[in-house]
């Protein structure tokens, strides 16, 4: 603030003795040499204080998603929508999503289009973005990127992969869908076989069978993320073939799903909660809470780290949670078997067997 500055005179001296002499004063007074006045004096004005220095506003963290789906898939985009949100409710983040983006010519676009804008972190929320992804990184050494699912991260400096272990929900999954099936037939619908798809689905494999050996899991890898017609064609196929519980990942379970409803067979979901897609038949769901590193990302950022680095969630670290679905009639028993399962994999008691 500016300091305001008050003068003051000091003249009362002067004012007394001219007073004084028009009111007659006796001639020894008038012959008495006058004393001086002192002369006026302005107090100083104290200088300026310097004004306090503007607190700099923080700007927000500006995180770019670029995914091959929907963002409100109830599957692999909205994992990582749901997660950025979490993200926001403790930091200042400003978030943009291109979804749908399942031609990778137009994700590298998008991906390129991020980078330009001055986005601080831009995610590449598919494997398949990778080969456009180590290009645009090197056009953009002061932007951070991150690929997934992925442990690859090009030995760029600027890319940070990060990865699940899916299979650690999918085997919870399989150990109640084994006690759960009557006919000892389950089918599992997949894309292709790689990625978190695989390793969900051969974990969901191994713990049915750990459950119960005698358990029959077949499994479709239909060629497709997204392909709805064909996922509830491979979902239908398996009911008539007696399996009565079904499980299945990617953004085109919708379809799965939908057979499921039809037919009263029970569900076992990952990625997110699937509960919405039916609650009367979803038993459970893996659900990736990818803000574990992501906090861990954007804190590296901030101390100029901008890649480099492998992450992966996982039951141990809170990245994986399985969330029960509460309007569906689980057997208690059941439940504590996945409970267990769980806790053991938490602890290390139990461990996955490795994926081929």
């Amino acid at each position: 603030m500016k300091a305001t500055s008050t003068k003051v005179v000091a003249s009362a001296v002067t004012a007394l003795a001219l007073v004084a002499a028009s009111c007659g004063a006796s001639d020894d007074a008038a012959d008495a040499p006058a004393e001086d006045a002192p002369a006026e004096v302005a107090a100083e004005a104290p200088a300026d204080e310097p004004a306090e220095p503007a607190e700099e506003v923080a700007e927000p963290i500006k995180i770019g998603i670029v995914a091959p789906s929907a963002e409100n898939d109830l599957a692999w985009t909205q994992s990582m929508v749901d997660s950025v949100n979490r993200v926001a409710e403790g930091r200042d983040v400003e978030v943009a999503v291109s979804g749908g983006l399942f031609v990778v010519q137009d994700a590298a676009a998008a991906i390129r289009g991020y980078a330009e804008d001055g986005f601080d972190l831009v995610i590449a929320h598919g494997t398949q973005f990778g080969a456009p992804l180590q290009e645009i990184a090197d056009d953009f050494p002061e932007v951070s990127f991150a690929l997934g699912t992925s442990t690859d991260f090009f030995g760029k400096d600027n890319i940070y992969a990060y990865s699940v272990e899916a299979g650690e929900g999918g085997y919870v999954n399989g150990v109640m869908a084994a006690q759960l099936t009557q006919s000892n037939v389950i089918g599992v619908v997949g894309p292709v076989p790689a990625g978190d798809a695989k390793l969900y689905i051969d974990g969901f494999v191994a713990g049915a069978e750990a459950q119960n050996p005698d358990v029959e899991v077949n499994v479709n890898y239909i060629d497709s993320f997204g392909d709805v017609l064909l996922a509830s064609e491979a979902a239908k196929a398996f009911v008539e073939s007696g399996a009565d519980v079904l499980t299945g990942t990617a953004q085109m379970v919708v379809g799965a799903t939908g057979i499921a409803a039809e037919e009263g067979v029970p569900w076992f979901g990952t990625q997110s909660n699937q509960t919405d897609l039916g609650t009367d038949i979803v038993v459970a769901s893996q659900v990736y809470h990818w803000e574990v590193v992501l906090n861990t990302i954007l804190d590296q950022i901030a101390g100029g780290k901008l890649g480099g680095e492998a992450v992966v969630i996982s039951l141990s670290n809170a990245g994986l949670e399985m969330e029960f679905n509460d309007s569906y009639a689980l057997d208690a028993g059941i439940k504590a078997s996945g409970v267990a399962t769980i806790a053991g994999l938490s602890d290390g008691s139990i461990t996955v067997p490795s994926s081929e």
